[in-house]
């Protein structure tokens, strides 16, 4: 049974695989549902444009505050079953860098494409859920502070 990459999101590190994978899942259908993240917006951009992403968001991965926000965004705006991540940038990730792709999301897979197929391997290091998760109640945090502030006003 193939793996269905519905409403994952695919943190966009190496642009020219990015554009493959959309491209081999998305090409040919109505409405893609994958969401990218990443630092090249020009990229992300173009990959909208084309439909072959839902939506993008712009992340700088190596910044918490960045990866924070991109999680808030993700709670509120998507329901994010699981993240997909290139085997290869996982794999030359140092500790701090695995340590966010850990947090994004408990369902984590790791991509390797193989020729024009692509292949997924489950993470398998252990998920963290923390303010850098998208599908924990802790992503809500922002909407929360901003409540208590009308409270006070």
């Amino acid at each position: 049974m193939p793996f269905k990459v519905n409403n994952y999101l695919l943190v966009d590190i190496d642009n020219e695989f990015s554009s493959n994978f959309a491209q081999h899942y998305f090409a040919n259908v109505e409405g893609s549902t994958l969401v990218v993240a990443g630092a090249n917006s020009r990229h992300m951009v173009k990959l909208m444009f084309n439909e072959l992403v839902k939506d993008y968001c712009y992340c700088d991965f190596s910044n918490e505050i960045s990866v924070s926000e991109l999680a808030s965004y993700l709670h509120e705006h998507h329901d994010i079953q699981g993240v997909l991540i290139n085997q290869t940038d996982y794999q030359l990730a140092n500790d701090a860098q695995k340590f966010i792709y850990n947090s994004l999301h408990k369902i984590r897979y790791l991509v390797q494409q193989d020729g024009h197929s692509f292949s997924f391997t489950p993470c398998p290091d252990a998920a963290h859920i923390n303010h850098l998760s998208c599908q924990s109640e802790i992503a809500e945090t922002t909407a929360h502070l901003l409540s208590a502030k009308d409270e006070f006003k």
